[in-house]
């Protein structure tokens, strides 16, 4: 048979049954972090209070994750997402990643990937700071100030504050950034790391809510937490423009799409979830706190409508999408691939989550510290739980109580403990130290925002 014909017949094999990663085929990569945005906001998740019919689809489409865990307050989940390792290694304080980190977003454009980012940043107040950590292009929401983010917010294009029309409204300007950038690198290998701005409070109507008002110029007005059910449709609807613009351009297929929460909801927030009320725990070190949404869709390589049990950390997203980007992962990352499993393959799921959590404010050293595993709980400070038994943590454990499962589960998490004993450099405590001296005032710092 002719060599050409050949080869034709190979190339329609393969878009017939689908090919293995090769450098001609990377897939382009959006990683969607919701901002306090708990495993119970989602219908899919066994949600019963919101609407969230676009991330249900692509969960039925795609794989929901069930056990993903992240930490229990926005920033310390960033710089592990973004980094790849735990916060005990390179958490400085709240709002800031110290600019000796590399970024999944460093290590993507070294591969050609076009980068960017937008929503939310709170990662430091350099004008440079986006593109320092990796990212071509930025527009985002607190970068060098912080103005209101939803009703005619202040957003800044590559650190320049950019003028929208009156009425204009936050998430939706970063929605068609994101959509304006995939379009134009539709053609080129493109990394779109979106963490949003929704559904952080003040809870205010949407541009679809009745009482939508487009003169809001501040965030102290119309803070009803009746709003928040609107912000999860508006942060679904987004999700699903963002969704349709890649089937438009023909590129959904090689598109590796990743979405999960970046810590629990606001604990004034009472939601239904699997036939009982469940409140927000955000900044809890309980379940409530660091639970969230998981959901992966990329129709060119992963089978349809699995739900995975397996541990999720956020270290674990970087060699992730490394893996999937053909890009070597760098060693002195904590985070394990969940690219097998996305493809149907056992992998090397894990058997604990490590959390070293410190919210780092003023001038507040406290750390919470503990392992964890499906059911059982234990900290530093040697409190032990059955996360089954009691899930909200209100009765510890006696450790010489202790039998065969319990047992074996305490002596397993303090060997993981024990691990990152020594962890911690001591210079970071130093330099936070010194950073908060003669700025003490609450008002001159974030509260967690």
């Amino acid at each position: 048979m002719n060599r050409d014909i050949c080869h034709l017949l190979l190339l329609v094999l393969f878009a017939l049954v689908g090919s293995p990663l090769t450098a001609e085929t990377k897939p382009n990569i959006i990683l969607i972090m919701a901002d306090d945005f708990g495993c119970e906001c989602v219908t899919a998740n066994g949600g019963q209070s919101y609407q969230t019919p676009n991330l249900d689809r692509l969960a039925a489409a795609g794989m929901r994750f069930e056990q993903c865990h992240v930490q229990p307050l926005c920033t310390p989940t960033r710089v592990q997402l973004m980094t790849g390792r735990y916060n005990v290694r390179n958490y400085l304080n709240f709002g800031t990643l110290p600019r000796t980190e590399t970024t999944f977003a460093h290590l993507l454009k070294k591969n050609g990937y076009a980068t960017a980012i937008c929503g939310k940043w709170q990662l430091g107040h350099e004008v440079d700071a986006p593109q320092h950590f990796g990212f071509d292009e930025a527009l985002l929401w607190q970068h060098t100030r912080r103005p209101p983010r939803y009703a005619n917010a202040g957003l800044e294009l590559n650190g320049v504050e950019k003028k929208y029309p009156e009425g204009s409204y936050g998430p939706t300007e970063i929605n068609n950034f994101a959509l304006e950038f995939i379009s134009r690198k539709k053609d080129a290998t493109f990394f779109l790391y979106y963490p949003m701005i929704l559904t952080h409070d003040p809870f205010q109507p949407t541009p679809d809510s009745p009482d939508w008002d487009p003169t809001i110029q501040s965030e102290n007005k119309l803070k009803s937490g009746k709003h928040f059910a609107d912000m999860v449709v508006y942060l679904d609807k987004m999700i699903g423009r963002l969704d349709a613009k890649l089937g438009e351009l023909g590129i959904r297929d090689n598109t590796l799409l990743l979405f999960i929460g970046d810590n629990g909801t606001h604990g004034t927030i009472t939601s239904r979830f699997k036939d009982v009320l469940f409140r927000g725990g955000k900044g809890k070190t309980t379940h409530r706190g660091y639970h969230v949404p998981m959901v992966v869709s990329w129709p060119g390589q992963m089978k349809q409508g699995r739900i995975s049990s397996d541990l999720i950390s956020a270290a674990d997203f970087l060699p992730t999408i490394c893996e999937a980007a053909g890009v070597a992962i760098p060693a002195h990352v904590d985070g394990v691939s969940f690219l097998p499993q996305l493809r149907g393959e056992k992998g090397t799921p894990r058997d604990w989550l490590y959390t070293w959590y410190s919210p780092r404010q003023r001038l507040d050293l406290t750390v919470s510290e503990f392992a964890f595993d499906r059911r059982f709980k234990l900290y530093r400070t040697g409190q032990f739980h059955d996360l089954v038994a009691d899930p909200e943590e209100t009765k510890p454990l006696d450790p010489s109580a202790l039998v065969d499962e319990s047992a074996a589960a305490a002596k397993k998490l303090q060997a993981v403990l024990d691990q990152f004993k020594e962890a911690r450099p001591a210079e970071l405590d130093q330099r936070f130290q010194q950073s908060m001296k003669g700025n003490e005032n609450p008002k001159k710092k974030g509260r967690g925002k």
